[in-house]
């Protein structure tokens, strides 16, 4: 790991979301005090709740993009900042789509400036849709990727890749500490079941008996990576004094198809699988090049797909039976 240095006080935009509280968890567990600006359009206070009795956190709740929104948080100065905030599922950012696009844009400039004026690390998390329907395979850190910008996906993507763009910019103009990570098909428990994503809507449904809807044939490919490996790397760069992009993501490729069966055979539900119309710009392959992770960084996974499901299966069980 290059430039490792130690940090104490964290604010996480995008908090109480699904990737956004295991990352909290991870920074108090490593000594860290943790302040979390959330407005709750797709996350959950739910999420965070059984931290808030704990030393060191602390949650406002918040539009992270709105103007100067981050510019009078308690608890700064601050060492590190991760603008994580942003619908992340196809069901949540097509529903929000101008809610999007301004995390994207005002979200990451209010971040970058409360890095700026603290002198801290910025973290971004962007996405691997960055790379859109891919043609180069597996997708390394200097394609440019494959994009609609009119596509029924382009509010995520384009979020995104503006946001990339500014942080690069940042960088460049007034040499503001910063990363980029780019998250692929993560999972783990704090999904939920109805955000459209694939594991929460497989699992939800072969728990509840019900056929399981694969988009398509299933024959499009995605690499699961468990949400306790994703946030490793996001730290691990946080860490370093790497710019990133850095891809950050799972190394087995899989059909949707085959997610849907292990997740039945995992469950030991009868549920069928049956076959819906598929997303417009849905993407063929997915699968990130994870060599300067593991070469800069010293990241790889460390969860398999069979163990991280195991936990998945469990967690949401439980919830359905509560």
């Amino acid at each position: 790991m290059t430039g490792e240095r130690e940090r104490r006080r964290a604010v996480v935009t995008g908090g109480a979301g699904f990737v956004g509280s295991h990352l909290c968890e991870r920074l108090l567990a490593d000594g860290c005090e943790v302040l979390v600006v959330d407005n709750l359009l797709s996350g959950a206070e739910s999420n965070v709740a059984h931290l808030l009795s704990r030393p060191g956190f602390a949650f406002v709740r918040r539009d992270a993009s709105a103007p100067g929104a981050l510019a009078d948080l308690p608890g700064g100065p601050f060492d590190l900042v991760f603008h994580l905030a942003c619908p992340a599922s196809p069901a949540d950012y097509l529903r929000m789509p101008l809610e999007t696009l301004e995390t994207g844009s005002g979200g990451t400039r209010n971040a970058l400036e409360l890095a700026a004026r603290d002198g801290a690390r910025m973290v971004l998390a962007s996405t691997s849709e960055v790379y859109g329907d891919p043609q180069v395979h597996p997708q390394r850190e200097d394609y440019w990727g494959h994009v609609n910008p009119v596509g029924p996906r382009s509010v995520y993507d384009e979020s995104k890749r503006y946001a990339e763009a500014l942080v690069t910019a940042y960088r460049q103009v007034h040499g503001t500490d910063t990363a980029i990570v780019r998250i692929f098909n993560s999972y783990g428990p704090r999904m939920r079941a109805g955000d459209g994503r694939a594991v929460p809507t497989f699992v939800r449904q072969a728990l509840a008996g019900e056929p399981l809807t694969v988009a398509g044939d299933g024959s499009q490919t995605r690499s699961l990576c468990y949400v306790d490996d994703t946030v490793a790397g996001i730290v691990a760069l946080a860490q370093s004094d790497l710019p990133g992009p850095v891809n950050i993501g799972g190394e087995e490729e899989t059909t949707v198809l085959d997610i849907a069966r292990r997740i039945v055979k995992l469950t030991g539900s009868s549920s069928p699988i049956t076959f819906v119309e598929r997303p417009g710009d849905d993407p063929a392959r997915r699968c990130p090049d994870t060599t300067l992770a593991r070469e800069r960084l010293g990241w790889k996974p460390r969860v398999g797909w069979q163990e991280g499901l195991e936990r998945t299966i469990e967690w949401f069980a439980r919830r359905a039976a509560a």
